[in-house]
């Protein structure tokens, strides 16, 4: 009899999401490596390209900005797609195993690969909601800059303010519509309609994701803080003092634990999304029950 892990049978606390995170990373993990790995690997085309032509390794932005060579363009579009694509993929794979579903490898594939527009439109409306709710405090901060010299607080204590604040906004507007790509992917909403989906799903549960999402994040700087920490000693002791083999070990560590990450942060998404829709179905079904009948 399958190991059931997804729905859960009832709302969860804090405790119980990230419980729940842990037991589907631990049962899928072996079964989406494969998509995982190759997923680091793929989204390393450019780079792997600028080391075989010789170009210094610069980030994408910077790189994006200066490059008119056609294969980097073509290389970073195939990137973009194909780490998307098995993204996807490993997320699907978690929920068929999950929900004791068996697993299929072409139709985890080809559906994440036809999804892929659908989450990229997500990803760029909420980068524009992001920078939506930045405009006011940028306001602010340009009239605090123009009349520093008046008194009051000191100016750097206005910017920490204002930092603080748009870091607040920003994680409002993520958490709001952190759903919308697990929707998407599970249902048969459109992009659209998934962010709306995802609005009324974390409506209220705010600050419970907040600590959620946080203490997934943190989880995951002490891995890559441990696992450079180990790469490093192992390199060490390995390279007799080579710089090259040292380098070469550390971004062997960086992608295989690239490969752990991804199965882990989808994990908790697959988790929360169960949480929420328990809590949004036992919600509507309370509001039902309670409505005056007709007659």
């Amino acid at each position: 009899m399958p190991n059931i892990l997804y729905p859960p049978p009832r709302p969860q606390s804090v405790g119980e999401i990230l419980d729940s995170a842990f037991r589907i990373f631990g049962a899928t993990l072996l079964k989406c490596l494969p998509y995982s790995f190759l997923g680091v690997i793929v989204s390393h085309l450019t780079t792997m390209y600028d080391v075989a032509s010789g170009h210094p390794i610069v980030p994408t932005t910077l790189r994006a900005q200066a490059t008119h060579d056609p294969l980097w363009w073509i290389l970073f579009v195939v990137a973009v797609f194909g780490t998307a694509t098995l993204t996807n993929a490993v997320l699907l794979r978690q929920y068929a195993l999950a929900t004791g579903h068996p697993v299929a490898t072409g139709t985890e594939l080809s559906t994440g690969a036809r999804r892929v527009p659908g989450i990229l439109l997500i990803a760029i409306l909420m980068m524009l909601a992001i920078v939506a709710t930045l405009i006011p405090l940028l306001l602010v901060a340009s009239l605090m800059t123009v009349g520093s010299s008046t008194p009051g607080l000191p100016l750097i204590w206005v910017i920490v303010g204002l930092c603080l604040l748009a870091l607040v906004s920003a994680s409002w507007a993520v958490v709001r519509w952190i759903c919308a790509g697990t929707a998407y992917l599970l249902t048969d909403r459109g992009p659209v309609a998934s962010m709306s989906h995802s609005w009324q799903l974390t409506s209220g549960n705010f600050w419970r994701l907040s600590v959620i999402y946080t203490v997934g994040f943190v989880l995951i700087i002490v891995l890559y803080v441990l696992s450079s920490v180990i790469g490093g000693v192992v390199a060490l002791l390995l390279a007799h003092g080579d710089v090259a083999v040292i380098t070469a070990t550390g971004a062997v560590v960086v992608t295989l634990l690239g490969a752990i990450v991804t199965p882990f942060y989808s994990a908790l998404l697959l988790a929360v999304f169960g949480d929420l829709s328990v809590r949004r179905e036992g919600a509507d079904l309370a509001q039902r029950l309670s409505a005056p009948a007709t007659q």
